[in-house]
Parts: structure tokens; sequence; C-alpha cells
């Protein structure tokens, strides 16, 4: 059933309209335009907007591991993964390691072993990959899982992570990794931002690849904030 709440006042309301899951969960976060683009000039950034932030850093707060491909934190340049003070204490009170993992994708390895997701991290970093590459340049740097020979076996990288203990998934893309997934069938979750922006031509959907069965989802919620739009998405029968 859709409820339509109202932007909670306080974090704690944002966790209860986006919390950890009693069982196993792969949630994916992604930003659009009011006409579907997925960036603006090749980044996101340029879509984001009052709230929007808020969710993010929540998301990433609750979850056990963040996967991201190797293409998108080039592209976004991402740093290390360091939850605020408060996220930390949050996490420490539940229970919870003090910094979720960072989960980079890469069939080809084509990684810049410099950047600060790999240097500054404070959890070394799993980098998943096929059994083909050669991991040895990652060795001191991140831990390695390879699954699938010609392509990453995006159900079997689900699977060993949970092995491992992280049960909280949350992806933030880019669109072949969110393919990917739907095409694994392990998409439990998408939780959308819609920013009020007509883009145009040129980027891209949010999710890329091959074709897909289509997966039923039910809307789970519905926030706004200074015209901006929040939907949550679970996939049905959860």
């Amino acid at each position: 059933m859709t409820s339509f709440p109202a932007w909670p006042s306080s974090a704690d309301g944002l966790i209860e309209l986006y919390p950890r899951n009693p069982s196993p969960t792969l949630r994916v976060n992604f930003i659009a335009s009011a006409d579907g683009a997925v960036t603006v000039d090749g980044l996101s950034a340029g879509l984001q907007g009052p709230g929007d932030k808020q969710i993010f850093d929540s998301l990433r707060m609750v979850c056990d591991a963040l996967i991201v491909a190797s293409g998108t934190v080039r592209a976004e340049n991402y740093d290390a993964l360091r939850p605020s003070p408060d996220a930390r204490q949050w996490r420490i009170a539940h229970g919870l390691p003090e910094y979720p993992l960072m989960v980079i994708v890469s069939g080809s390895l084509n990684l810049d072993l410099d950047q600060l997701v790999f240097t500054d991290a404070p959890v070394r970093p799993i980098v998943v990959t096929t059994t083909r590459a050669d991991p040895a340049p990652l060795a001191g740097v991140a831990d390695v899982i390879a699954v699938g020979e010609d392509r990453v076996d995006c159900a079997a990288a689900v699977r060993e992570l949970n092995a491992r203990g992280a049960t909280q998934l949350l992806s933030e893309g880019g669109p072949q990794l969110f393919g990917a997934l739907i095409e694994a069938d392990v998409v439990d979750e998408l939780c959308l931002t819609v920013a009020p922006l007509l883009v145009g031509g040129g980027p891209g959907r949010i999710s890329a690849g091959a074709p897909a069965t289509p997966r039923q989802m039910s809307l789970r919620h519905v926030l706004t904030l200074e015209e901006m739009l929040f939907l949550r998405f679970l996939r049905q029968g959860r």
C-alpha cells in the first residue's frame, strides 16, 4: 500500500522510511530528470536538489556495503566511504561496523589505485571482477571477489557478500551495473529521486545493457520536498 508521508522532521524519521530490512536486500538508489535523463553534462550532480543528499546519506548509513561500478567511481570521482561522525555513532549504536564496505565492480580491473576511494579507505575496499582478470595489482590495496568467467556474475557476487555478513546492500550505479543487476534478478528495492528538470536528448536511462524480463514492483511511499520527488519501490511480495 502506497503512503504519502510528510517530509521527516528528523534523521530518525528518514530511517523509518528507508530502514534496514529483516531479510537480505539489494537496494538501488538513483536520480533522474523528469524526462528520464541520468546525468547533466555527464554527471549526476546537475540533477541533485533539496532532500536528495539527506536520503543519499541515510541510505549509506544503514547499509552493510555500497556497490558501485568502476566507471561511476571514475566519472563521479568517488572518495573514501566515510560517513559523518553522527552516522558512524548511529551504526555503532545499532551493532554495525563503524564503516560500511566499499564494493567496486570491474570486469577489466581498469582502476586508478591512486584514487581516494583506495588510498584513504578506512576499510579495505572489495573489488568484484571475473575469474579471467589478473588481481595481482590489487594486492595489499583491496580484497578481490572473482565471479564469472567472461563477465561479472552479479548473482554470485551478491551471494558472496551476503555470506560475508553484508546482507543490506546498496548500489548507486551506474546504469550498466543496474541493468546487469536487473538481468540477474537480484534487485529488491529501487529508491528513485525525480528532479524537476527537462534535460533533453543525450544522457541515457538509469539502467542500460541487455533486455531483461520485466519485474513487477510496488510503490511503497512518495515523498516531496521543494518540487523534488522521492519514490521507494519494492519487489512485490516483500
